[in-house]
């Protein structure tokens, strides 16, 4: 049985079809990430937003933020998407994960319809990225990677709160389903 999740921001049925259907894995990632990191937000609580691991950590309202202008910043800045919004309108007014929640949704969903149009000349055009150049697919997946970073770090805040941990790839010490096979032993990575 696949995996289930409670909450899906963007479902496959709202992902557009790329133009080129071999970049169709792109769309399909972004909008699954972006989907798994709602879903990690939605745990939690507006007085959460202060938390920090530790004294010299982000809290989870850095965190957030850092999401949404980092992101904004790798579409506009090195990706060169058309269409991005100007920095200070990519927060949401409301500083809570209800908030934040929504206006990743609502950025991510735009971005998806402006990604699906471009042609392979475009995703493997070298562009600036900090202080070299590389493809904008490669930008791309950089980006994906830098989310997972932190959705991880949030996940781990919400293990320190207390707090259930949702599943991202498999299932979690808080949220299992019947059929899940996580790969804990040497037997099942053996498998063919």
């Amino acid at each position: 049985m696949p995996m289930q999740y409670e909450y899906t921001a963007i479902p496959e049925s709202a992902v557009p079809r790329a133009t080129n259907p071999i970049f169709q894995h792109l769309l399909d990632t972004y909008a699954s990430e972006t989907s798994k990191v709602v879903s990690v937000w939605r745990e939690f609580a507006p007085e959460d937003m202060p938390f920090k691991s530790a004294e010299r950590s982000s809290s989870v309202l850095d965190i957030m933020k850092h999401q949404l202008l980092s992101e904004r910043r790798f579409f506009a800045e090195f990706i060169g998407l058309p269409g991005e919004p100007e920095a200070a309108a990519v927060l949401p007014l409301e500083l809570t994960p209800q908030s934040f929640c929504k206006r990743h949704e609502e950025l991510c969903r735009l971005r998806l319809e402006r990604l699906a149009g471009w042609d392979q000349t475009w995703w493997l055009e070298e562009v600036p990225f900090f202080d070299v150049r590389r493809q904008r697919i490669w930008v791309f997946w950089r980006r994906v990677l830098h989310t997972t970073h932190h959705r991880t770090q949030l996940s781990v805040y919400l293990r320190l709160l207390g707090k259930r941990v949702v599943p991202s790839y498999g299932p979690t010490a808080d949220v299992s389903w019947h059929g899940a096979d996580p790969t804990r032993s040497v037997e099942a990575a053996a498998r063919k």
